[in-house]
């Protein structure tokens, strides 16, 4: 007799692993099927290998940074084979240490494509050719998601990209220009950038990072020019010529010109991972694409989960890995869901950009009274340690409860300092919670301190200004 299994997980990024570990953990016998390896797009073509890149950039900037502080290097190179062997070992252990986690919890997985047959059988192509029917309880679709493709920018893999590509240097570019100032644009950016690149961004629309707080976008975008990367807003391209060593991209808006680069990166944002699965047969509620699913991530479908990307936005490995752990409870019987006050975004930039909670315009669209407090690196002393007096920690608060609403960062080491933002805002902390709470000096952290202390009229390192909203 065939296997059974109580439940099936399709796709082994963040969100599919981490809901077959956790239903491991809870005695259910669970089969993950991914097309690749594992880890999905996070481990080997997104979160990982661009964040090694990033810090491979960030040395290589810092170390001709020094010269102002009498370190005086010859001039940085890179061995790029060197370079993508490191990054590819990186990858091959990240990718072998989620099967040791499956083989220690007895997650069963096979390589293949699955295709829903009905909503307790899958069918899976395997790698080797053949074909296996398979049957369980619960299935949980955590397809993720992959690169938007634009018409007319068809992707070659060589003069015209998408982030797959991107992360893959074969070279580093002279001159590259990249569609779209969202968070893997502006990355890439600043990967190209720090790699010796000469980089162009193009947006659309009359902002960068989507609905980040207006102000820390702003920001971040003034610093990224400084830098030397050239951002274009309210830009868009409307037509590309593609020849065999570079393109030349016709750009309208705020400037209009005929843009000639080696490469162009089109990273204009990622669509859910749903059609060619066989969903249709399950009639499940979609919206644009993603698979609907309610606060325990259960689709308009009994049995059939859905988490991740292909569940809807916003498309973050950390939220799939939350969404992940409720599903597995959801089919283990517990009391679990997905309610979450406050989900962080880091943007790996320099400087790092990390959001958690509303931004001041969503809160006064909200209806909130709020109330404000920023203060800047350039009064911090851990931040002028390390020559930087460039950027900012901004709390939006509730005037009439004192309530932390959201808390906005554009700082080195922001992706770590955005934790305290997320609990503060999950456990109702007040402003003034945050304020009294001893923060150890000199670090950046402290930084979050000092804006809650303006809040209040209390800062001892910035004099204690109203902040009109």
């Amino acid at each position: 007799m065939a296997t059974r299994y109580d439940a099936i997980v399709i796709g082994g990024g963040p969100g599919g692993y981490s809901a077959a570990i956790r239903l491991a953990q809870l005695g259910k016998k669970v089969l993950c099927v991914e097309k690749e390896r594992l880890g999905g797009v996070c481990l080997n073509w997104g979160c990982m290998p661009s964040k090694a890149l990033l810090h491979v950039g960030e040395v290589i900037t810092a170390a001709r940074d020094l010269k102002e502080m009498g370190v005086v290097f010859g001039e940085p190179k890179f061995d790029l084979g060197t370079l993508n062997k490191w990054k590819s070992k990186m990858i091959d252990d990240l990718v072998g240490g989620i099967g040791t986690l499956f083989k220690a919890n007895k997650v069963e997985s096979l390589v293949g494509v699955a295709t829903v047959v009905d909503k307790n059988t899958v069918s899976v192509k395997k790698a080797d050719g053949g074909q296996e029917t398979i049957s369980a309880d619960n299935l949980v679709i955590a397809t993720g998601s992959e690169p938007v493709a634009l018409p007319g920018f068809e992707r070659n893999g060589k003069t015209v990209l998408n982030s797959d590509d991107a992360i893959s240097l074969a070279e580093v570019p002279k001159t590259i220009l990249i569609l779209g100032a969202g968070v893997i644009g502006l990355e890439f950016a600043t990967i190209y950038k720090r790699l010796g690149a000469d980089v162009t961004v193009v947006e659309m629309m009359d902002r960068a990072l989507g609905d980040t707080d207006l102000e820390i976008s702003t920001l971040l975008l003034r610093i990224l020019k400084k830098q030397g990367i050239n951002i274009h807003l309210k830009t868009k391209c409307s037509s590309v010529d593609v020849h065999s060593n570079r393109i030349v991209a016709k750009l309208q808006g705020e400037v209009n010109v005929m843009h000639e680069a080696e490469k162009l990166l089109v990273a204009v944002g990622r669509r859910p991972r749903t059609s060619g699965l066989g969903l249709e047969k399950l009639a499940l509620a979609m919206d644009r694409g993603f698979v609907k699913v309610d606060e325990r991530r259960m689709t308009s479908v009994p049995g059939v989960f859905a988490i991740g990307d292909c569940s809807g936005p916003p498309l973050l490995a950390h939220k799939a890995m939350k969404e992940g752990v409720v599903a597995a409870e959801v089919i283990a019987g517990q009391k679990s869901a997905y309610d979450p006050m406050a989900v962080p975004n880091c943007v790996y930039t320099d400087p790092q950009v990390a959001t958690a909670g509303l931004s001041e315009e969503q809160a006064k669209a909200a209806g909130y009274d709020i109330s404000v407090g920023k203060f800047r690196l350039a009064a911090l002393g851990r931040a002028r340690t390390v020559g930087i007096s460039e950027g900012m920690v901004k709390i939006v608060g509730d005037k009439k409860t004192d309530l932390v609403l959201g808390v906005h960062i554009v700082s080195p080491t922001a992706e770590s300092m955005i934790g305290e933002a997320v609990i503060a805002i999950e456990m109702g902390a007040t402003v003034e919670d945050i304020g009294l709470s001893i923060h150890p000096h000199p670090t950046f952290a402290e930084s979050i301190m000092e804006a809650a202390e303006l809040m209040h009229g209390r800062a001892i390192h910035v004099v204690n200004t109203p902040v009109k909203t």
